[in-house]
């Protein structure tokens, strides 16, 4: 009896360790989802992402630079996955399917401003090595709420996205998206006083946006299949 009753012991901890394993795969595959969307949504040589080099190459205020472009991000994901967790309770099917085209168009929009940023050169300026904290600052809040494209990119695409997620599902993708915001904002603030010459050289970018191009074609097949 011993022998059965350990024999059981042994199964039943076998099955509850293959669960807990799935489990965790699962959840570390939507903390993977969001890191590489939210990579993929941010590698973009656009104009917050230039000013933030800048200050790399100025050696200014990189810190607080990058804190604040990344907390903003951080912000406006988790904004987007509440809204739509929200306004779920509105969705019927013909309102997903509207919101999933949209959602589709902006992948369309997204890919093709990426194709044409392959043959396109962009401009660092290293003037202007005075700022003091105050007007850092607010030019940083400046370059990230005044741009149209962050709320497109966290609050509608992140928050669009995710919204079929199990709630716990949805923070994960969200702290995934935003992790990848924070090693983003802080690798390029620091590593463009060293490395700036790959930085701003526009063969690197093209590669970056190819890969992106590749990555965003995926998604939208995903949305696609959804919709029919």
């Amino acid at each position: 009896e011993n022998n059965e009753f350990n024999l059981y012991t042994f199964n039943y901890c076998n099955y509850i360790n293959r669960i807990k394993s799935r489990s965790f795969n699962q959840k570390m595959s939507y903390l993977l989802l969001g890191f590489l969307t939210g990579i993929s949504l941010i590698l973009a040589i656009g104009a917050q992402n230039i000013f933030v080099i800048e200050q790399g190459l100025k050696k200014k205020y990189i810190f607080i630079v990058c804190l604040i472009c990344s907390l903003s991000d951080f912000i406006l994901i988790f904004l987007g996955i509440f809204l739509f967790e929200y306004l779920k309770i509105f969705f019927t099917k013909n309102v997903e399917v509207t919101f999933n085209i949209l959602l589709l168009v902006f992948l369309i929009y997204f890919i093709y401003n990426k194709v044409i940023s392959l043959y396109k050169k962009n401009k660092i300026n290293y003037e202007d090595k005075n700022l003091n904290f105050k007007t850092i600052v607010i030019k940083t809040l400046g370059f990230t709420y005044l741009n149209p494209h962050v709320y497109s990119d966290t609050v509608f695409f992140l928050g669009n996205f995710s919204k079929n997620f199990l709630i716990a599902n949805k923070y994960l993708f969200g702290f995934g998206a935003s992790i990848a915001s924070f090693l983003f904002f802080f690798t390029l603030g620091y590593l463009a006083k060293y490395f700036s010459s790959n930085i701003v050289n526009s063969n690197t970018w093209k590669t970056i946006n190819f890969f992106i191009i590749i990555f965003m074609t995926v998604l939208s097949s995903y949305v696609f299949m959804d919709i029919i």
